[in-house]
């Protein structure tokens, strides 16, 4: 029972973080009552396979550790650009892809991540904060084309679902704390039920149990620029994996060596292109959970299966899965206020060590930074390149992620500022 209980634990904590992505993608693409359903459960289901894979340790993948994965944020806007240029066809291409490039680049990747340092995930990580950060602002409103956008029913149902995460993060701790943004959610979702912003048709027309179904949204169609977008993507999102691979090796004891972050990488890829198949999302390791594993001083891999087990359970409830389709746009804007902001502040802390170390470095930042939110505000600046680049062009995320790789090559990497980086460690020694 203890192990279950802490399992659950585990699901609460990422559950928001899971649902979200579905929850946003899908109405930002159209997406029936009934289709954003089957989302929201195949993405559970996905998310609690992606994590019995990676927590296995065999000789082909999985990382070994307490790790649980979810949908990565870092695909959110890229997602909704390639849907809207391509359709949701080429969005599930795009993942089918990227999931095979991160397994065929798993054995050398460890090689690739002195191209991510710090300044650069930490610019990217920022980027991503600040770039869906309107999506959250439209949603307080009450969502792209509602006919009451903007009404004081709607905003004060976002507020109200941020000011109550601000106390409950305030005035709690441990767990509760963790698990503040859900716990918003549903205290504003029950209050617009007061005022009639709830309609639970969508539950009451849910089955209490599915099949998952292969190719859900029709067969994949692949757009190569789309393919290259979701390719960067995924990148990150392994470097973001590779930062919770090792502050959970720390907190295990277990050293993780080149083969098992290999093992760790391939398991994600194998994720990445299951979830593909059945039309779920890209996964990352979730940093949240491994704040509860140094909350609790549960180490065990046994807690993290029954949790990814749960998640299981939950894709073939459909009925489960619909309760979050209730959830109100304005209600979900004010959570995403906080979700979103709290990304950009993990970003912060990233960076607030490396642009102390050079003025190169805050370069690198101003420029990628610049450039991210630039191409978000006004992404008809590329208006007049061919559609196949645009989707590269005119995504902030993807513009950001690239200035800061490049960038980082230019005054971190070429042959003189390598040598006057050993000048300085030498004085320094």
């Amino acid at each position: 029972m203890k192990t279950f209980t802490l399992g659950l634990q585990h699901l609460l904590a990422m559950y928001t973080g899971a649902v979200l992505i579905p929850l946003i993608v899908g109405g930002a693409l159209g997406l029936t009552s009934e289709q954003l359903t089957y989302l929201v459960a195949i993405d559970l289901l996905m998310c609690g396979v992606a994590t019995i894979l990676q927590i296995v340790n065999n000789r082909f993948f999985g990382i070994g550790l307490p790790v649980v994965l979810g949908c990565t944020f870092t695909a959110v806007a890229p997602m909704i650009a390639i849907g809207g240029q391509y359709g949701i066809s080429a969005i599930y291409g795009a993942i089918l892809a990227s999931g095979l490039f991160v397994v065929v680049i798993s054995g050398f990747f460890g090689k690739l991540v002195r191209f991510f340092p710090p300044v650069v995930t930490g610019t990217v990580v920022t980027i991503i904060g600040i770039t869906l950060i309107p999506v959250a602002i439209t949603n307080m409103g009450g969502g792209e084309g509602a006919s009451d956008f903007g009404s004081i029913t709607n905003i004060s149902l976002a507020f109200g679902t941020l000011l109550f995460i601000i106390l409950t993060y305030r005035f709690t701790h441990g767990f509760i704390r963790a698990i503040a943004i859900l716990l918003g959610i549903v205290a504003g979702t029950v209050a617009a039920a007061f005022v009639g912003k709830v309609d639970v048709s969508a539950v009451g027309e849910a089955s209490y149990f599915h099949m998952v179904e292969p190719f859900y949204f029709g067969m994949p169609t692949f757009e190569w620029s789309a393919i290259l977008t979701m390719m960067l993507v995924a990148m990150v999102s392994m470097v973001e994996s590779t930062g919770v691979y090792f502050a959970l090796s720390d907190l295990t004891g277990k050293k993780v060596k080149e083969t098992d972050l290999s093992k760790g990488y391939r398991a994600e890829g194998l994720a990445i292109f299951l979830g593909g198949i059945f039309n779920a999302f890209p996964y990352t390791a979730f940093s949240q959970n491994v704040g509860l594993v140094h909350m609790t001083g549960v180490k065990s891999r046994k807690v993290i299966l029954v949790t990814g087990l749960l998640l299981i359970a939950l894709g073939f409830i459909p009925k489960i899965a619909a309760l979050t389709t209730i959830i109100p746009a304005a209600v979900l804007g004010g959570a995403m206020v906080a979700m979103f902001g709290m990304v950009i502040s993990q970003g912060i802390k990233m960076l607030s060590t490396v642009i102390a170390d050079s003025p190169e470095n805050s370069m690198i930042v101003a420029c990628s930074v610049g450039m991210g939110l630039g191409v978000t505000v006004v992404p008809e600046l590329f208006a007049q390149l061919p559609s196949g680049v645009q989707i590269l062009t005119s995504n902030g995320i993807v513009a950001g992620s690239v200035t800061a790789i490049v960038l980082n090559i230019v005054f971190n990497m070429t042959p003189r500022n390598v040598k006057v980086t050993m000048l300085k460690d030498r004085k320094a020694s």
